[in-house]
């Protein structure tokens, strides 16, 4: 294979962790030699490297789009919101069926043909996707990236989420576990859940996981979030509402206790935003100076910098029996070569990936054992000792080299 069509919701690294993880894809097919075409509905100005992109366009007198339009307006002015009573009807909204469609119109007026189509997307979107249906003489080289669990009832506890429209949900994966030629997914635990619901997808999955991205984003002067000689212990990402850090922080707190001179030098950075822990947290943060926080998203550059320059990474994953996901920032975790404080369910991808004789895991909300990892992580970084994760097989895994592995030995 050398030319690929990508259709995905946006290029912009800044617009959520799907989007980081979608460029990530992109940059390592263009290192790795492919010649790519990226669709996509990024908002404002973009930027391409090394691929030709083009943006769809959106019919702005078409009735879906005008239908969108009005409900928008009604509820900016009134604070009704029509979409409660419209989406359980058609599974989906007006603005959903407007730019699926712009996507279906962009794809089909394409004068080239390409050897693989991929569409890619983030968060609950699959817009790309849902345009595809419509696309079937490209069905034969059709590749779904799907990043998560959909419908998101599917999702497994403590995530409870049940969207309107489910049923509706689950016919439209139900064809495109019938329709794509591949359906690829970031992990093997998340490729089995799914396969459970569409027994369809199982022979025809393959593993794709986020990669370490190629390129690399500008500088940044840590020192102007923290002290860089500090131990400086960082999570950074969103803290869900199924995703509390307050075992994480207990576990400090405990650490600290049981190493006093600590005090003076070790810091629990949270940067993110935490909507429904936000009070709690701010508390904390005043009752132990240690605690620093930054409860909103950071630019790409800025998240990124911090990761590779913090003494020690934290993923924080929800209670849970499994977790199937592989969060957007794992990779930059394990390029950034620092030690990584895993906290996950004795079933989860990040574990599985790591191995179970893996030093620094364990679950989320474990405070005794979560203290312990961090005693034996200060003592190492006090004493001078270079803690390393050194792990070059996962650097391989999630780069270009076995990117286009994958993608050359797709099965006819």
């Amino acid at each position: 294979m050398k030319t690929i069509l990508i259709i995905t919701d946006t290029i912009d690294v800044n617009d959520g962790s799907g989007a980081k993880a979608n460029m990530a894809i992109i940059e390592n097919l263009v290192v790795a030699g492919f010649k790519l075409h990226v669709v996509h509905n990024t908002i404002g100005s973009c930027k391409a490297d090394g691929f030709s992109e083009q943006k769809i366009r959106i019919r702005k007198w078409s009735l879906l789009y005008l239908l969108a339009t009005m409900m928008r307006l009604l509820y900016r002015y009134t604070k009704y919101d029509l979409q409660k009573q419209i989406e359980p009807l058609f599974g989906f909204s007006f603005e959903f069926f407007s730019t699926s469609a712009a996507y279906t119109r962009t794809i089909k007026s394409l004068n080239k043909s390409y050897d693989l189509n991929i569409t890619l997307s983030k968060g609950a979107s699959f817009r790309p996707h849902y345009a595809m249906l419509s696309c079937e003489s490209l069905h034969h080289k059709w590749l779904a990236y799907i990043h998560d669990p959909y419908p998101m009832h599917y999702y497994p506890r403590p995530y409870n989420w049940v969207q309107p429209g489910n049923k509706q949900k689950e016919h439209f994966f139900a064809l495109l576990s019938q329709l794509a030629k591949w359906i690829a997914f970031p992990s093997q635990l998340l490729k089995e859940w799914m396969s459970s619901y569409f027994p369809s997808m199982e022979q025809k999955s393959i593993i794709i996981p986020h990669q370490i991205s190629a390129y690399k984003p500008e500088s940044f002067d840590t020192s102007t979030y923290w002290n860089n000689h500090d131990f400086n212990i960082l999570h950074a990402g969103n803290l869900m509402k199924q995703r509390p850090a307050n075992g994480l922080i207990e576990g400090f707190k405990l650490f600290l206790q049981q190493h006093p001179q600590a005090k003076q030098h070790a810091k629990l950075n949270l940067i993110g935003s935490a909507d429904y822990h936000s009070k709690a947290i701010e508390q904390l943060a005043r009752e132990i100076p240690q605690l620093r926080i930054y409860l909103q998203g950071l630019p790409y550059h800025k998240a990124y910098a911090l990761q590779q320059q913090a003494s020690v990474n934290v993923i924080l994953e929800s209670k849970s029996e499994i977790s199937p996901f592989l969060p957007g920032k794992f990779p930059h975790c394990i390029e950034s070569n620092k030690p990584l404080l895993l906290l996950a369910p004795y079933y989860a991808e990040t574990r599985r990936l790591l191995g179970e004789d893996y030093p620094y895991w364990c679950e989320n909300g474990d405070s005794e054992k979560i203290a312990a990892c961090l005693g034996k992580l200060y003592v190492q970084w006090i004493s001078g000792e270079t803690s390393t994760l050194n792990r070059p097989d996962l650097l391989r895994y999630m780069g270009a080299v076995y990117l286009c592995e994958i993608i050359n030995k797709l099965p006819a």
